[in-house]
This record gives structure tokens, C-alpha cells and sequence, in this order.
């Protein structure tokens, strides 16, 4: 694709070509017209062209020059670092900036309406899931143990569906590639203080290496989910140590959850990232985890794969961008 540049410049030149042609037939007919004209100093001439060449590519250059930072806050919009682009530019630049500024007003403004959306879907659905498990509690307590396990499972696996789609139209609603920088190590930490109450009754051992200054291009709320998702599946197959790490690897950071248990079988390592697919059929779940994490992954230009661990369980190796 041809740059503005190099058009500018083939005009420049084509423009100077044809001035040239005509000063010279203009100075042609005054030097017939005023015979005294042809003793002009032809020194003089040519340091006068110059002038004016070095006046005009200046000038030229200064005009190009202007778009560098619309680049720039163009990229900061994108990175979600800006919501709109700030600055004046040339007459024949600024009304598209006008029109563009207008159309992520509108997207903002939908955005908006689509998580305030997805939060009254929330609130309206986890009423009748809390009365649901009531219900299932109060089964148990009067001996309808298989009534209230049905119910219980039925809840559990209504509210996973919710937060599985509400976590997509969040994502895809706010533009997942132009998410803001967020922390990763508050995020793990707070996350590790968790699995290690609910998991308490197991005596886990949890490990993390994460710098304190990495971060990624996520929203708070979809890297709590992805490593939510990560670290309950490590807690309840491990057999005694679930370690996570994160370790920059060009424009992305790779967070690693580990775990010592049984591991999964390779042929099983890409179907269990499927939604409703679980490895083991007696074990509590929908089969959404790793599918919600896969989902939303790819929302931010990134990926999950898993593996075998060095401790000799499973290793998820999930991929998202970094800031840069």
C-alpha cells in the first residue's frame, strides 16, 4: 500500500516540475522584454532556489509531522488507555477525528447498556438459584437426600451456565483486545487467600511466582474467572501442591497452574476444554470451567493448552497479552 508520503512526495515533485517549466518561460519572456535582466547574478539565482526548496520541504515535513501523534492516540484508544482522540489536526483530518470520536462515544454508550444488561440478568437470576438451594437444604434436612442432591446439582449447574455466558457478553461486550492493563499478582493473591479457605479441609500446599509489575491486557473481573477456573480444577485433582507461575514471553504472559494428582490422559487434553465435557463423570461440576477459560481466552487474542506437569499432574498454559 502506497504511503500519504510518497504521494505527497510524487505530487511535490509533479507540482515543482510544472512551476519550473513555467517560471522558465516567464523568465524567458522578461529577459527578451528587459535585455538588463541577463546580467543578474546567476549565484545569486541558485542560492535563491535553494532558499526556497529548503522553505518548502520544511514546511512539508512540518505538515506530515502532525499525524505522528494521531498514530499514537489512535493506539492508545485501541489499547484502552484513551476513549477518545484528543487534539486538533489539519482542516482536512479533523472532521473524520470528529466522526471517529462520535462513533466510540455511541460504542461506549452501548457497551454501557450491555453490561448494565448482563448485571440485571445477574441479579435476577441468583434469587430464584439461592431459593433453589434453600430448597435443596431444607429436602436434606427433612431425609429426601436424593431430592436435595438432584435440586443441589440442577442449582449448580444452572448458576455455572449463568456465569459462563454472562463472562462472554461481558468480554465481547466491552472489547476484549482494547482492555486496560491489569495486575496480575493482586489478582493471584487474592485468588490463592481463597482457594486456600475453601480448600482448607484438604491441606494444600500453594505456590506462586508471579513479578510484582507483570501485568496483561484483561479485565479484572474476566482474569478472575480465567484463574478462578484454573486454580479450583488444580485444587480438586491435586494430590498435596498446586503451584502457578507467570513468565513474559514476547508481546504475551504465560501463567502456568500445576498440580501433583493423577493428571489427564493425552487424548483427553483438547476435549475436556470443550463445553459441557468433563474428565471424570463423578466428580462435582458442569464441565464449563476450562471451556469458560478457553472461551474468554480467545476473546483477548489468546489461549489455553494443557499438558503434563513436572510435579506429575496436569499443566494448564494459559496465554494473554501483555501490555506492551
Amino acid at each position: 500500500m502506497q504511503s500519504l508520503r510518497s504521494r505527497w512526495i510524487v505530487a511535490s515533485v509533479l507540482w515543482t516540475c510544472g512551476l519550473l517549466m513555467l517560471i522558465h518561460m516567464l523568465s524567458l519572456a522578461l529577459m527578451h522584454a528587459f535585455p538588463a535582466m541577463r546580467r543578474l547574478s546567476m549565484v545569486g539565482v541558485i542560492v535563491a532556489a535553494l532558499v526556497l526548496m529548503g522553505a518548502g520541504f520544511v514546511a512539508a515535513r512540518r505538515s506530515l509531522a502532525k499525524f505522528q501523534p494521531l498514530r499514537e492516540r489512535l493506539l492508545a484508544v485501541r489499547r484502552g488507555e484513551a476513549v477518545r482522540v484528543e487534539g486538533v489536526y489539519p482542516s482536512e483530518v479533523q472532521p473524520l477525528i470528529e466522526d471517529l470520536n462520535a462513533l466510540l462515544a455511541e460504542r461506549e454508550q452501548a457497551v454501557q447498556r450491555a453490561q448494565r444488561t448482563a448485571a440485571d440478568l445477574a441479579h435476577e437470576l441468583k434469587t430464584p438459584l439461592a431459593l433453589l438451594v434453600q430448597e435443596s437444604e431444607r429436602a436434606a434436612a427433612e431425609g429426601n437426600t436424593e431430592l436435595a442432591a438432584s435440586i443441589g446439582q440442577q442449582a449448580e449447574r444452572m448458576s455455572r451456565q449463568v456465569n459462563y455466558h454472562l463472562a462472554r457478553a461481558r468480554a465481547a461486550a466491552s472489547g476484549a483486545r482494547g482492555a486496560a492493563p491489569c495486575p496480575l499478582s493482586p489478582c493471584v493473591d487474592a485468588l490463592l487467600r481463597t482457594v486456600t479457605k475453601l480448600y482448607s479441609h484438604r491441606s494444600l500446599t500453594f505456590r506462586a511466582s508471579v513479578a510484582a509489575d507483570q501485568q496483561v491486557r484483561v479485565q479484572r473481573e474476566d482474569l478472575d474467572e480465567m484463574l478462578g477456573n484454573l486454580l479450583d480444577n488444580a485444587c480438586k485433582w491435586a494430590s498435596g501442591q498446586v503451584v502457578l507461575s507467570a513468565v513474559r514471553h514476547g508481546s504475551m504472559v504465560e501463567i502456568a497452574v500445576e498440580d501433583d494428582g493423577p493428571g489427564l490422559a493425552a487424548e483427553l487434553r483438547t476435549k475436556v476444554l470443550e463445553r459441557g465435557v468433563r474428565a471424570d463423570q463423578s466428580a462435582p461440576g458442569s464441565g464449563l470451567g476450562l471451556a469458560i477459560v478457553r472461551d474468554l481466552a480467545e476473546l483477548y487474542g489468546g489461549s489455553i493448552a494443557l499438558g503434563s506437569s513436572t510435579l506429575g499432574g496436569l499443566r494448564a498454559r494459559l496465554m494473554l497479552p501483555d501490555i506492551s
